[in-house]
């Protein structure tokens, strides 16, 4: 599973950083983005994607799905 916050979306609200704090967190821009330093770490048009591990994708598909925006896309 990969996972991306779609700037243009996200309200930087904070839930998926409470509920996925392992992998979401508010970036200087009031952002959400992802993060993980045990995982690969890629670019794609400015926006971060993690590929996430098996441990935390529940917590993932989670803040996904509590995001008041849908700014949480997710991708096999």
């Amino acid at each position: 599973m990969k996972a991306r916050v779609k700037k243009d979306t996200c309200i930087g609200c904070g839930a998926c950083t409470v509920i996925a704090d392992k992998v979401f967190q508010i970036g200087e821009d009031g952002l959400a983005e992802v993060i993980n330093p045990d995982e690969k770490e890629l670019e794609k048009n400015g926006e971060k994607i993690q590929e996430i591990t098996k441990d935390n994708q529940e917590n993932v598909v989670d803040a996904s799905e509590s995001c008041p925006t849908g700014a949480i896309e997710l991708t096999e």
